[in-house]
């Protein structure tokens, strides 16, 4: 079997062209949608006097539960880490280089997000010409860009992915056990007195499952029994109740208002083992997702979700938005105590509704998600490194500010200190690492995934 060279790592590649797999897939898939599910379940909300109050129905005693199945970001990252391991080595063997692809996945990465940025870069002063009270337009504008933290801390895990891969292949598991052990010392410093050091995580953590899905790529799990998957998995999930029971972690793996503790802002181990115990069954279950994934209306659903994963993300917030600036500030509604009768009868109705707009706008604007393009020589690698930083700032910048606008700090403060900043860096980080046709461009764009 000949090899490639990867240009980051230096490490031969096996030269072959993989398939795609359907497991990858619709775990890729599904995962986003929970996120999606339990971002809808979430709010409670209520409407008076030109103010929003928004309660939280996860902090309903016992409910934290619902939060070890409905957080999958860590199998988001893990399929992330298959796909890139593919979507690399098939750009290896067509060609390819490791700026070339990363290039392109910057690309891939970027045009999505430009249409939501221009919407809410102008959606909050028209909604305030049009009478809008300004505190619900203003968290309106706040949720949407804080989504814009986890394409931050993906993009980084993307970027660095040619040097993981060839880790990979030098180390082998010794490369995720290193980063967990990074990940525990990370959480010590934090627990005792250094709390800025857990930011840490984002990198330890999320790259850590990202290694578990390139090992899986790599066919490392393939000889994995059902029964040692499916222990693999309680062990996760145990390891996950012991930190929980002993440890300074809360029980909830999403963030809840008045917790001292986040296991998401900035992610702690428990999101690691989480993790672990959640791929493990999932393994576990291969066989049967694998004939899910078959099913008439799951392959249709694939068909529309798959290739814009980013696009539902990006734009399931609004979604809610709209749909709560009709019935919640236009009719009044108010929802119901989380897990009444009421609340039972009209969350149903309530994501349907969602899914709904959510559609409409998956047709609007996933299209930008389906543009292809593609380059065997990606630009210089200065260029690659600034275009990376500055969309990652750009990025974090938004989710911690939001699209509000500063509009009583006078015309220099609706300059400098609203998302224009922010979004001029995106932009210019797309202009930086754009690809560029090269003569394989045909080979290099019919095997990038």
């Amino acid at each position: 079997m000949s090899s490639s060279t990867d240009v980051i790592g230096r490490v031969s590649t096996p030269r072959r062209r993989p398939g795609r797999d359907p497991f990858v897939d619709l775990l890729r898939t599904f995962s986003m949608l929970a996120v999606v599910l339990g971002h809808w379940m979430l709010p409670l909300l209520a409407y008076a006097h030109g103010r929003l109050s928004v309660g939280d129905s996860f902090a309903t005693p016992g409910w934290w539960t619902a939060t070890w199945v409905l957080q999958v970001m860590p199998v988001f990252f893990a399929v992330g880490g298959a796909a890139n391991y593919h979507s690399y080595t098939a750009h290896l063997d067509a060609g390819g280089d490791a700026r070339g692809w990363l290039a392109t996945r910057l690309y891939r990465l970027t045009v999505p997000v430009l249409p939501l940025l221009a919407v809410w870069l102008v959606a909050p002063p028209v909604l305030g010409a049009v009478g809008l009270p300004v505190q619900p337009i203003d968290f309106a504008a706040g949720i949407v860009g804080q989504l814009l933290w986890f394409l931050a801390v993906y993009l980084l895990t993307v970027a660095l992915a040619p040097a993981m891969i060839a880790a990979r292949r030098r180390f082998g598991l010794a490369v995720p056990v290193a980063l967990t052990v990074a990940a525990i010392l990370v959480d010590l410093c934090r627990f005792n007195g250094l709390p800025l050091v857990g930011y840490a995580n984002e990198v330890f953590i999320w790259l850590a499952v990202q290694q578990l899905g390139i090992e899986y790529a790599t066919g490392r799990f393939a000889r994995l029994s059902t029964s040692v998957a499916a222990l693999v998995g309680l062990a996760g999930f145990g390891a996950t109740a012991l930190l929980v029971a002993v440890g300074p972690y809360p029980a909830s793996m999403v963030g809840l208002p008045g917790q001292a503790v986040s296991n998401m802002s900035p992610a702690t181990l428990c999101l690691l083992t989480l993790g672990i115990g959640q791929l493990g069954l999932l393994l576990a279950l291969r066989r049967p997702i694998l004939a899910l994934a078959r099913l008439p209306r799951i392959v249709a659903l694939q068909r529309l979700v798959g290739p814009r994963c980013m696009t539902v993300y990006l734009w399931h917030m609004s979604a809610m938005i709209i749909v709560a600036g009709i019935t919640v500030l236009g009719l009044g509604y108010v929802t119901p105590a989380a897990g009444s009768l009421a609340w039972l009868i009209a969350t149903p109705l309530w994501i349907a509704g969602l899914a709904l707009v959510l559609r409409g706008l998956l047709v609007t604007f996933g299209r930008f998600e389906t543009i292809r393009a593609s380059t065997s020589r990606g630009p210089t690698l200065p260029r690659l490194v600034s275009a990376v930083l500055l969309l990652a700032a750009g990025l974090l910048d938004i989710a911690a500010r939001g699209f509000v606008l500063p509009t009583d700090r006078g015309p220099l403060g609706f300059l400098l200190l609203g998302p224009l900043p922010a979004i001029a860096a995106i932009v210019f980080s797309f202009a930086l690492a754009r690809p560029q046709a090269g003569k394989r461009a045909r080979n290099i764009l019919a095997a990038d995934r």
